[in-house]
């Protein structure tokens, strides 16, 4: 199964710098997206530390591994480096006051022959659009999504809340983070969407679905969502990145590993 990839980011059109950042290795099959939040360029610093530094260790150990790394092997490669991430840029933070307070919410594909896997943290999503449906197919770690998990809120009255930016868990905030991961089954002609809240905050899913169902390629389809996103508003920075599956799944490997983690054996 081969993958097709895409990425593009935008200031959208009240921001004046963009803190939204992407990083796809494609040889390796990963994308990596995140949104970051601090203060004055705080923002910019995680979820670009985040992105490059995740894309060049899982990719470094993703190159090391080749195919024999199981499925369970990659999932501890992406705990191990975001866990990595996380005190890199909690340590900027703690160190430069210029950076204080610094964060980023994160999401992260690894796709192989089949499968997609796939960790998040805070609301920086994931869908998967197959067959003319869009699912979302993470959860947001955030305050909104605990009051409707809880039936304080309905999705719909969700939709108008205040308080939809308050993210319960972040990359770079505290000493530890929890990335939350699954695998999904990739069929040939899924598309991947994998956007900051700039894009989900703006558009509906069902305006998601149209958008994308009016392109073929990728890059057609990036633009479009972008541009809807700004029609609607453009409230905040908007981060986009597509990835098509092609051709037919291969059976999974079975089991590989070392792995270090940061100051440590792995």
């Amino acid at each position: 199964m081969d993958f097709e990839f895409y990425s593009q980011t935008d200031t959208g059109r009240v921001r004046t710098n963009n803190e939204d950042s992407v990083a796809l290795d494609e040889r390796c099959a990963v994308a990596v997206l995140a949104d970051g939040m601090g203060g004055y360029a705080a923002g910019e610093v995680a979820s670009g530390m985040a992105c490059d530094f995740i894309k060049a260790e899982l990719g470094r150990w993703l190159t090391e591994a080749a195919d024999s790394a199981s499925d369970a092997d990659v999932r501890r490669a992406m705990d191990i480096c975001v866990d990595n991430a996380n005190r890199a840029i909690f340590s900027a933070a703690s160190s430069n006051p210029t950076y204080a307070g610094m964060g980023t919410t994160l999401v992260l594909g690894v796709f192989r022959s089949g499968r997609m896997l796939l960790g998040h943290i805070g609301d920086s999503r994931a869908y998967r659009w197959r067959g003319g449906v869009l699912q979302q197919v993470t959860k947001d770690h955030s305050l909104l999504q605990e009051q409707i998990d809880a039936g304080i809120l309905t999705p719909e009255q969700a939709q108008f809340a205040s308080n939809k930016n308050l993210v319960t868990r972040a990359v770079g905030v505290e000493d530890m983070v929890l990335l939350e991961t699954h695998q999904h089954d990739l069929e040939s002609g899924d598309v991947i969407l994998l956007c900051s809240d700039g894009l989900s905050d703006m558009l509906p899913d069902a305006r998601i679905a149209e958008v994308m169902a009016a392109h073929d390629s990728l890059p057609d389809m990036g633009a479009a969502l972008v541009a809807a996103a700004n029609e609607a508003g453009g409230r905040d920075n908007i981060a986009v990145v597509l990835v098509r599956a092609q051709g037919a799944a291969e059976p999974p490997a079975r089991s590989w590993w070392p792995f270090r983690r940061l100051g440590g054996a792995g």
